[in-house]
């Protein structure tokens, strides 16, 4: 298969143009921190699917689960952090055993569900404490030769579209 262009870019993730958007959070995830909780602001629906997903089906960490929404909103949730179903447990920090499960799986519904662009931010960075220099490498690993766009936002600045190469601007935008 083609290689992937894999791109550093600064902006909000949040005004990307890809056509999905994967982030990592923990099975029992509340949504109320970090990037989570502005998908959540944005998405309140994914938060409260998320909910009803993880009590039924008690997700494991290093498992993938995608969100679609309205106006084709993707989202891919990587569960990278640890996390308990116990009633008030907390999500806990990221592994880098989690990061190459998750991209592993993402790869896979990447392919299955035909997603022709992806946006990741420092994946299991923020919340999940893991360093940039050790995750970068397994997305190039696992994503680098999928043959379409993936942007990583390695700076934030909100309210600023990112500069995404070889992505079509809507018109609306």
């Amino acid at each position: 298969m083609a290689r992937s262009t894999i791109q550093d870019v600064t902006g909000d993730i949040l005004l990307t143009h890809a056509q999905a958007i994967a982030h990592g959070v923990a099975p029992n995830d509340h949504f109320d921190q970090g990037l989570a909780l502005a998908l959540r602001e944005r998405w309140p629906s994914m938060a409260k699917d998320f909910r009803h997903y993880a009590h039924q089906s008690h997700p494991k960490p290093g498992e993938v689960w995608m969100w679609g929404g309205t106006g084709g909103a993707r989202i891919f949730n990587l569960m990278t952090q640890e996390g308990e179903h116990t009633n008030g447990a907390k999500p806990g920090k990221a592994s880098l055993a989690n990061v190459n499960h998750c991209l592993r799986h993402l790869r896979q519904a990447i392919e299955k569900e035909g997603i022709t662009s992806l946006a990741l931010p420092r994946l299991a960075t923020g919340v999940g404490g893991l360093e940039w220099e050790s995750v970068r490498p397994l997305i190039a690993q696992h994503l680098g030769d999928l043959g379409i766009p993936i942007f990583l936002y390695t700076t934030y600045r909100k309210g600023q579209a990112a500069v995404e190469p070889g992505l079509a601007v809507p018109a609306s935008a």
